[in-house]
């Protein structure tokens, strides 16, 4: 079976190449293309914000049954964090999606309007537009989920997570009533080491994901070593 590009009628190659050939209407198809692609970059990071929204919705609801009476138990602090996580997995997922979009639009910035506005500078990329077009034909996803995960923990998540941590520590702490850390973070039959240790686990792993090491593929993220003065030389 040939591929879409192989089905391509002859009036739909003509089409563009005309569409190629006259500037005014490739600007216009481009521009139209530019506005989309912000539009659903934008919608995308709207869905991003609901999802921590509700994580520290969830963790400030918790946060306060747990400490508005000693007979509350610690625990529910923990169900705290499997709340937040789930959230971190949900947000993560749609950080990708997120991803797609923004890659394009960074494309279209990157290649067409700063050259636009200064011609002199090289094209980031000189086959741009056969790479969108890749794109457009074939979407793919351009960063792994690990990468999504270590993206939200560095933003937001692991903030969040470490508070959670400290709450419950000075939730169990904070009622002992002359009882060992271990006795009062017991839980059920579970005794409290063994809850120490799968919680210790939890934010090591946590945190190995938040510094994850690896040459990060998101295209536009802003980095702590690419500074520029551009401000203080007008």
């Amino acid at each position: 079976m040939g591929s879409n590009r192989d089905r391509q009628s002859p009036d739909d190659d003509e089409l563009g190449s005309e569409i190629d050939d006259d500037i005014s209407t490739m600007s216009s198809v481009l521009g139209d293309a530019y506005r989309g692609e912000l539009d659903r970059e934008t919608t995308w990071r709207d869905r991003l914000d609901q999802t921590t929204t509700w994580s520290v919705t969830v963790m400030a609801a918790i946060l306060t049954w747990a400490f508005s009476s000693p007979d509350n138990p610690h625990y529910i602090i923990l169900v705290a964090v499997l709340a937040v996580s789930t959230f971190l997995v949900i947000e993560a997922r749609r950080y990708r999606d997120y991803d797609v979009y923004r890659s394009r639009v960074r494309l279209f910035q990157k290649n067409l309007l700063a050259n636009a506005l200064d011609p002199s500078q090289e094209l980031e990329h000189e086959e741009w537009r056969s790479e969108l077009s890749e794109d457009y034909q074939r979407p793919t996803v351009k960063i792994s989920f690990f990468e999504a995960i270590s993206n939200r923990l560095r933003r937001i998540y692991f903030a969040l997570l470490f508070v959670l941590l400290l709450a419950w520590i000075f939730r169990v702490t904070a009622f002992a009533s002359g009882e060992s850390f271990r006795t009062v973070a017991t839980i059920g039959e579970l005794p409290g080491g063994a809850v120490s240790v799968l919680v210790g686990v939890f934010y090591a792993a946590i945190l190995v994901l938040t510094l994850w090491p690896h040459e990060r593929e998101a295209m536009g993220e802003f980095r702590d070593d690419d500074q520029q003065t551009w401000k203080d030389t007008g």
